[in-house]
């Protein structure tokens, strides 16, 4: 793969050649499957119905089969995730239409659904919040990011795509991500499961579930994850980019009576780490090289002064009960979160002092504790023509954070290190309602909305603390201090018809509006721009969809069609010598067009995939100096698609299940400018597993690989004009493994 800033032409055929291998690479695994030989092995006839089981989602805060809902849902059980080798968010945006997920630094990850994204420079001030969410088990997960993806008790995942702000409220304005875990059961069980792999990868996983009596139930489990580094700090001798993960869960479930349900949650996670020193792509050319001496060409090798470090800590714990009335279900779900991180990221980074070289390090931590409180209550009505929902909530977090700078330039007028603490609270409050009539038997109606008020307010500071000139982003010797306050209100309704045209097909068409909070700079240079807030952001998306079976339910095929028109958009800008500025600066249109399918060939035989295409565009998006009109939205690639195949059979005694998946992904742009030099290139993946189940049908042995191919794909480019370098973190490159369990 070529290096960010190479001719993006030159690299686009040359990935889309990589493309078409690897799907042809695809074809040759399942041809065989598909062959008449392996068809005639099968017992099932062309014309009978092949069994499966129904997947259920919640997108609609309540239980439906995802071919019932009338929203673009991709849905990934447990099983699915095991056996399609997901465990990393990135690994879930591979095989999604329209997500794409970029990371400049290991904290936050920058979620993007629908070319919906979180601009950079949010994560940098306390008031700040995402584009696209994430819930876990009903609970809004906000500020301090997300870990790697752990299945240790998972039922399933479930994207949403497009505007959620009728039922899920603020900042879900691109879509959001759902965690669901098994709920506590009168089943006894126990599972453990051991890994390793390639970079002394080790894992360990135990959970279980116990009855502890015919009303209480309790389920429990621990993982932990570690490997070296997969890249090498050549200045300190030191493995970075390692993993160090540790994740507890727990869950008490009782059952008072038949009509009530409540389950008490509760979880920790811990992260230590070493943080991802950038690779250093100089120019040669400029200043005589001077800035790259003593890098390292290996995109693999880095040459940082320090290590980064990454310590995160989350802590949640939740209380839901669930109490049928007879006439409706009252459901309340109280919530506490509360995220603790510290860190260390080399900027710029050379092993040759200045004045000829420049060094940068962003450091610092953050706390923030949330609360939550949703009351729903959903009820059906007119003989169930008339299904409908309606509830309040409350959010309130305080989120504490120190961000620090240390810059050696060779100017010495910009060397020194600051300090940037902030501390903001933060209050929503909402009114919410859906309502679902049917006005035919096989054509429903949908009407929906929320009413929402914001408060937000801090304190932020700037301060020179050494050094012999001034560290940007200051802009004076004296810093600032000063105190910010905002209120916003949002309304945010939702239409949809749904008809049921045939048993098996569904067709829908939507509009909803999405909201997302504002907030203020707090990290800036000057005290004016770290009080003035941004305004919150609006998007109307507009989407008619169909979901589909065919061949006695053989193939399963979901399509959308979307547009979003999208306002008062939050963006950031690299200010250099400065810092990262957001602000409201454009308008955009976003279209597009997202396929699912299924494909069941036999009992033991299944392909699955999905294409998504965006065309996306600022329709007016002008700051000082620059006009970005007509530009694409960051990430966000014209074409994706994923591709999978999985092929069960017997193997004696033994029962073998062998899957491959690969994904293709068009480049795109990780800034508004557009520029070559912050081009995110073209990209496959090639993963496989091969699991054999033992005759007992309680041990299995799998074995995988992922990125097979070892693509070098960027998760983020930063160009740094004034010295013309851009760096640049990196997925991880081939892994592969084998994976024991045992099931109870």
């Amino acid at each position: 793969m070529t290096c960010p800033g190479e001719d993006p032409k030159v690299e686009e055929m040359e990935m889309s050649r990589i493309a078409w291998k690897g799907l042809a690479l695809t074809m040759a695994l399942v041809g065989p499957a598909l062959s008449g030989n392996a068809l005639a092995q099968e017992e099932t006839r062309a014309d009978e119905e092949i069994a499966y089981d129904t997947v259920v989602v919640t997108a609609e805060r309540r239980e439906q089969s995802l071919q019932d809902v009338p929203v673009a849902v991709s849905a990934f059980s447990a099983d699915q995730l095991k056996n399609n080798n997901v465990e990393t968010i990135q690994d879930l945006a591979l095989r999604t239409p329209g997500l794409t997920v970029g990371a400049a630094d290991p904290i936050q990850n920058n979620f993007s659904l629908r070319g919906i994204g979180t601009a950079n420079g949010i994560s940098q001030n306390a008031g700040g919040d995402g584009s696209v969410v994430v819930f876990v088990d009903g609970v809004y997960a906000g500020r301090g990011g997300t870990m790697d993806l752990d299945v240790l008790d998972l039922e399933r995942v479930e994207v949403l795509r497009g505007p959620q702000g009728t039922l899920f409220g603020k900042n879900a304005i691109g879509g959001l991500i759902q965690f669901v875990s098994r709920k506590p059961s009168d089943e006894r069980s126990f599972y453990i499961e051991g890994t390793a792999g390639n970079y002394d990868k080790y894992n360990l996983v135990v959970r279980g579930n116990v009855p502890l009596s015919d009303k209480v139930f309790l389920s429990g489990g621990i993982s932990h994850k570690q490997r070296d580094g997969y890249e090498f700090n050549e200045t300190t001798g030191n493995d970075v980019n390692d993993q160090d993960m540790t994740t507890a869960r727990a869950a008490l479930r009782f059952l008072p009576s038949e009509n009530l349900d409540i389950i008490l949650r509760a979880d920790l996670s811990t992260q230590d780490q070493a943080g991802n020193p950038r690779d250093n792509i100089c120019n040669e050319d400029f200043n005589g090289g001077v800035h790259c001496v003593g890098v390292n060409p290996d995109p693999r090798i880095v040459n940082a002064y320090t290590d980064g470090q990454i310590f995160r800590q989350i802590s949640s714990y939740s209380g839901e009960v669930d109490w049928d009335l007879g006439y409706g279900t009252l459901t309340s779900l109280t919530a506490l979160r509360d995220v603790k991180y510290k860190f260390r990221t080399p900027f710029f980074s050379n092993p040759v002092n200045p004045p000829t070289q420049i060094e940068s390090t962003d450091f610092g931590w953050e706390d923030a504790t949330q609360f939550s409180q949703e009351l729903r209550y959903a009820f059906e009505a007119l003989n169930d023509r008339l299904q409908g929902q309606v509830g309040l909530y409350y959010l309130d977090e305080d989120i504490d954070r120190l961000q620090g700078q240390i810059q050696d330039f060779p100017a010495p007028a910009q060397t020194g290190t600051a300090i940037y603490p902030q501390s903001v609270t933060a209050s929503s409050f909402a009114v919410f309602g859906q309502f679902d009539y049917d006005l035919t038997e096989t054509l429903t109606a949908t009407v929906g909305a929320r009413m929402t008020w914001e408060e937000k307010e801090g304190r932020f500071a700037g301060m020179k603390v050494s050094g012999p000139g001034l560290p940007p982003p200051l802009g004076s010797l004296e810093g600032y201090d000063v105190n910010a306050s905002e209120e916003w209100e949002a309304f945010t309704p939702r239409f949809a018809l749904n008809w049921q045209a045939a048993d098996n097909v569904m067709v829908y068409a939507s509009a909803a509006r999405g909201y997302k909070s504002g907030g203020f700079q707090g990290l800036s240079g000057t005290d004016a721009g770290a009080s003035t807030p941004y305004d919150p952001e609006f998007a109307w998306g507009y989407e008619l969809g169909a979901k589909t079976e065919w061949f006695q339910r053989r193939l399963t095929l979901n399509a959308a069609l979307f547009k979003t028109d999208y306002e008062d958009l939050q963006i950031s800008q690299l200010v250099p010598l400065c810092c990262v500025v957001v602000s409201n600066a454009a308008e955009a249109e976003i279209k597009g067009l997202e396929v699912e399918f299924v494909g069941r060939v036999s009992e033991n035989f299944r392909i699955d995939g999905s294409y998504s295409y965006l065309d996306t565009e600022f329709v007016e998006y002008q700051i000082p100096g620059s006009d970005y009109t007509g530009n694409e939205l960051p990430r966000s690639p014209a074409n994706k698609y994923n591709i999978g195949a999985q092929y069960e059979m017997p193997l004696g005694e033994w029962r073998a299940l062998a899957r491959v998946d690969y994904s293709w992904v068009d480049d795109a742009y990780f800034e508004a400018s557009n520029v070559a030099s912050q081009l995110w290139p073209a990209h496959d993946n090639l993963d496989a597993r091969l699991t054999l189940t033992l005759p007992d049908e309680r041990w299995e042995v799998s074995f995988w690989g992922k990125n097979l191919t070892d693509e070098l794909v960027p998760t983020y480019v930063t160009y740094f004009g004034p010295f013309q370098q851009t760096l640049v973190p990196y997925a991880p490159p081939r892994t592969y493994g084998v994976t024991l369990s045992l099931s109870m």
